[in-house]
Formats: structure tokens, C-alpha cells, sequence
């Protein structure tokens, strides 16, 4: 089987696999796992070894650890709160630009901002996502394991070379200030908003790691394919409302944009447009599937969290566009370079 096939399976197996075990056994926040384990099958390299698999867990474990006790210092301090979150998560950002720090970085930021906006909103609410987040970790590494034997890679993928210590920094900080003001809107109704922040944390690594130019196409363009992927999902779900079609539904989905990402048919469109899609298709199904479960409207619902999304979306594009303006001197005068 060519390579690029393979690695769609991988991926599109191991996200379907880890759906329907955490929707089958009714874990809390379900969606997680899934989201996980989109994110360690994207890369093409081999699953975490046991070891570093327990080391993976004990990271998360320790990050959502620091935003547990940085959700009460948010309510009593919220400046020095704020600082100390944008600090952490500006450092989260720095350590993704080094190469093969993407994963721990993002659980970091997951650390530092997902958990002290939950806290923010209620202890059980923040406890229970803790758990959920290291469980679903576990389950999407237990299901890549399972996978990957199946769908192997030839041989093991160089590593990229790191860019510039200037150009790491101003990423870092670019993709910061994309998420901080997300974070601080989350504060108004976590409960609601969470995951709109998720989707925030993620848009705001990819958004580090883009160039300015084709970034509307990049960013608003995979925002609305995951969007209407989530619609296409749900309305097949009307044929019968099981476990089962839902998990074939979204393993189908995840083997066409993973098709994409992988190019097994030809596209000018980058490998994280297509993972980006499959991500924002998994957060607003698994709202859904909790707003149908608590007897909310789920049109409304996904009518704001879109909305929401849309509106973020541009608001990275528009803060790239102003930063790199002022980093090129106010429109075009001479370069400025951070350190």
C-alpha cells in the first residue's frame, strides 16, 4: 500500500476507533479522545513508545495540574492571572516552534487556558475535565498502537529544522495574542464557551505557523469545511441515530480529508487545512451530540458556535495583518526584528 494511503487509514482509524470507545463508554467530554488522537496520527512518525507515552500523560497531567490552581488566583487576582497565563502560554508557543514539540506544547496551552477558564465557571466542571482530557490522551494513544501496525511508515521522518530564534519568537508572540483575547471572552460563559476556546488554542498554533500570505484561504476556508463537514455528519446521522453509524460516518470523513492532507488527490491546499477541517468538525459534533443529550436546540447552538468560530478566525487574520504591518515598520519601512 503507497505510503501516502496508509497514512490516511492510520489517521481516519484511530480517530474512529477512539470515537466510539469513548462515546460507547460514555466517558466524559468524548470528543477529546478523538481530538487526540487527530492530532498524534497527523504527524507522520511512529506512536509514542510506552515510556514516553507515560511521560506524554504525566505532562498533561502536570499542565492541567497548573491550571487548576491557577483557576483561583483568576478570581481573586485577575491581573496577575492574566500575566501569568499569557506568560505560560506564550512559552507553550515557543516550545512548538522547536521541532517535534507540537504535542506537548499544545497540552500545555490546553493547561493554561482551557482548565482556569472551566475553574472560572465551577471546580466539578474543571475537575471532570481533567479527567477526561488524561483519559482521552490514553485512549487515543492505545488506539494509534492498535493502528499503527496495520498502516506502518517506511522509514522514520527527519526531523524539521527550527527556524530563526528571532522568527520563533514573533510566531510565538503572533500566536499568542491570538489566543489570550479568546481566552479572556471564554471568562463570560465558560460553561458555553469552551469549546470555542479549544478551537481558539488550535487556530492560534496554526496561525503561528503561517505565512501572512494565503492565510484568509488557510484559515477562514478550513473553519467553513469543517463547518459544513459537521453538517453533512449530522444530517446522515437522521438515517439511524447508533453508535455505530456515527463512528462510520466520521471515520469516512476523517479518510477524505486526511486524503487531502496526505494528497492522495491532487490540491494546492496545505496538509494543516485539511487537519484543521477534520478538528473543527469534531468540536462542533461532539457540542452537538451534548446539546442534543441536554435537550438543546442544536441548530441555535451550532449556528453561534460557528459564528463564533468565524468570528475568531478573522480576527487571527486581522491580527496577523496589524502585526506584521508594525513589524515591518508601519507599512513598509525598514524591518523590525524582535529578540
Amino acid at each position: 500500500m503507497p505510503l501516502a494511503a496508509r497514512r490516511c487509514y492510520r489517521l481516519a482509524f484511530a480517530t474512529g476507533l477512539a470515537l466510539a470507545l469513548c462515546y460507547g463508554l460514555d466517558l466524559g467530554v468524548p470528543f477529546v479522545a478523538p481530538l487526540f488522537a487527530v492530532l498524534l496520527a497527523a504527524r507522520p512518525a511512529r506512536p509514542p513508545a510506552p515510556a514516553q507515552a507515560l511521560a506524554l500523560l504525566l505532562l498533561l497531567a502536570l499542565a492541567l495540574g497548573i491550571g487548576l490552581l491557577l483557576g483561583p488566583l483568576l478570581q481573586r487576582a485577575p491581573l496577575p492571572a492574566l500575566l501569568l497565563i499569557a506568560l505560560g502560554v506564550f512559552f507553550s508557543n515557543r516550545l512548538a516552534m522547536v521541532a517535534g514539540r507540537e504535542i506537548p506544547a499544545t497540552l500545555l496551552t490546553f493547561g493554561f487556558t482551557v482548565i482556569p477558564a472551566a475553574e472560572a465557571a465551577s471546580p466539578a466542571l474543571s475537575a471532570a475535565l481533567v479527567a477526561a482530557m488524561v483519559l482521552g490522551m490514553a485512549v487515543a494513544i492505545g488506539c494509534l498502537w492498535l493502528v499503527y501496525p496495520l498502516f506502518p511508515e517506511d522509514a522514520e521522518v527527519p526531523p524539521v529544522k527550527p527556524a530563526a530564534p528571532a522568527q520563533q519568537n514573533w510566531r510565538s508572540l503572533r500566536a499568542t495574542l491570538i489566543v489570550l483575547p479568546a481566552f479572556v471572552f471564554t471568562l463570560v460563559n465558560p460553561a458555553s464557551y469552551l469549546p470555542f476556546l479549544v478551537k481558539s488554542v488550535l487556530l492560534g498554533r496554526e496561525a503561528g505557523d503561517i505565512q501572512l500570505r494565503g492565510a484568509s484561504r488557510e484559515l477562514v476556508g478550513s473553519t467553513l469545511l469543517g463547518g459544513a463537514c459537521a453538517i453533512c455528519v449530522w444530517w446522515c446521522l437522521r438515517l439511524a441515530v447508533t453508535l455505530w453509524f456515527f463512528s462510520g460516518w466520521m471515520l469516512l470523513l476523517s479518510l477524505l480529508l486526511a486524503a487531502g492532507a496526505y494528497r492522495v488527490f491532487r490540491n494546492r491546499l496545505t496538509p494543516g487545512f485539511w487537519i484543521n477541517a477534520l478538528v473543527t468538525a469534531l468540536i462542533l459534533l461532539g457540542a452537538a451530540v451534548q446539546d442534543s443529550a441536554g435537550g438543546k436546540d442544536v441548530y441555535q447552538a451550532f449556528a453561534v458556535r460557528m459564528a463564533l468560530f468565524l468570528g475568531v478566525t478573522v480576527y487571527a487574520l486581522l491580527a496577523m495583518s496589524l502585526l506584521e504591518w508594525w513589524r515591518t515598520g508601519a507599512g513598509g519601512g525598514p524591518r523590525r526584528e524582535w529578540r
